[in-house]
């Protein structure tokens, strides 16, 4: 899992790199926003059913089906739903030029649809080696294409276009590569009670969405795309290294605090020692964020975004305590107690939404950076609460 986060946020920072001395920060700010809209509504109709899959101890092959069935379904309503607003989106960020790049984008939602859920199984069986190579080529395709095309015609499409390449590919090698290959059957009772579990992962999803981007709606809306671009940048550079080693973290420990979710003990000592590793590996790459923010800008991005500078080393912060708080959610998963993460990303959108508008206006781009520390200072303080809480009522059991 390492070497697949390494490489795929690797390929995002070449892709990054090579294309920001092509594209200007207003082209960057129009695709931001086109993804902005993918992403929000991809979040709200997420039904929790890979979670489901990953916490059940049995064989969950008899869910394949309805789970494809309903991931088809999901695919077409997001398509058709971006399709239908994307007018009003444009008008509301006064960006006609993000219309086009919306519009392409919808056709994201309905190829990853189709996607084989069978595939979770790398996951849930800890095959993390074919997990590497499946997502690894998948991003692999997303980032040369993107690359050439933006090369070639110098247009924010080339991001776009790369992202469908890299969807149908996915789709694809879901069908070659792991069975049970699902068909077009649904079972309502299978269904329901994925759903019953699965609503405290669509609120999670939700408010963990709006949590991270809530900010760059503000900016958007109140600054305009370039600034947004400036933004999205500094964001994309200070969560690459730091939040990338919580969700490596995330992706291992998730399935295998699972499996050993019923011995409290030995739960809570592997918690306490993920823990200890993550604060390790993450505080010196936020330290070196903040010290060098100006170099690493300019090595990685080019002149043209120091514009950024000042909101990376606020964010770089940020990224610390996200990730600390974030560490928590595979334990909260693993339990079943799915409401937990619901509540803790619940209270950092309010604490961060309460100020945003003020500070980026008095701030600019750096006044959201100061927002997502309160927010996430806020998320830290609840999680820490709740941790307790879990491990209280675990001894008091005992």
């Amino acid at each position: 899992m390492i070497l697949l986060r390494a490489g795929v946020r690797g390929m995002a920072l070449l892709k990054m790199v090579i294309l920001a001395r092509i594209l200007s920060p207003e082209q960057f700010g129009i695709y931001g926003i086109a993804v902005l809209v993918l992403g929000l509504l991809e979040i709200l109709t997420e039904t929790g059913i890979n979670i489901f899959l990953i916490q059940e101890k049995g064989k969950t092959d008899d869910y394949v089906s309805t789970a494809w069935v309903v991931s088809i379904f999901r695919g077409i309503l997001i398509s058709l739903t971006i399709l239908l607003l994307a007018p009003v989106i444009s008008s509301f960020f006064n960006s006609p030029k993000t219309l086009r790049l919306i519009y392409l984008i919808s056709m994201v939602p309905l190829g990853r649809g189709f996607i084989n859920p069978s595939i979770i199984k790398f996951q849930k069986e800890l095959k993390f080696d074919k997990e590497f190579y499946y997502r690894s080529s998948i991003f692999l395709v997303d980032t040369l294409l993107a690359i050439y095309l933006g090369v070639l015609t110098r247009s924010e499409l080339a991001l776009i276009w790369g992202m469908l390449a890299s969807v149908v590919f996915e789709v694809t090698t879901s069908f070659l590569i792991v069975k049970p290959r699902p068909s077009l059957e649904f079972n309502l009772v299978k269904l329901k009670k994925v759903i019953g579990r699965g609503k405290w992962v669509t609120a999670a999803g939700t408010f963990e969405y709006l949590f991270q981007h809530i900010d760059d709606i503000a900016v958007g809306k109140i600054l305009g795309t370039a600034p947004l671009g400036f933004y999205q940048q500094a964001y994309r550079v200070s969560t690459l290294p730091i939040s990338e080693v919580g969700e490596i973290f995330n992706k291992v420990t998730f399935p295998t605090y699972a499996k050993i979710s019923e011995d409290k003990e030995r739960l809570k000592k592997a918690f306490r020692k993920v823990s200890s590793v993550i604060l390790f590996l993450i505080i010196p790459f936020g330290l070196l964020l903040v010290l060098f923010a100006k170099e690493v800008v300019f090595i990685l991005l080019g002149e043209k975004w120091l514009g950024s500078v000042g909101a990376l080393k606020v964010l770089a912060v940020f990224a610390i305590l996200k990730s600390i708080s974030n560490s928590a959610y595979s334990l909260f998963l693993s339990v079943k107690k799915q409401e937990i993460v619901t509540l803790i990303t619940l209270a950092g959108i309010l604490a961060m939404a309460i100020p945003l508008v003020p500070l980026i206006n008095r701030f600019g781009i750096v006044g959201a950076g100061y927002a997502t520390i309160i927010g996430a200072t806020a998320a830290l303080t609840v999680a820490f609460y709740q941790l307790n809480k879990v491990f209280k009522n675990e001894n008091d059991e005992r």
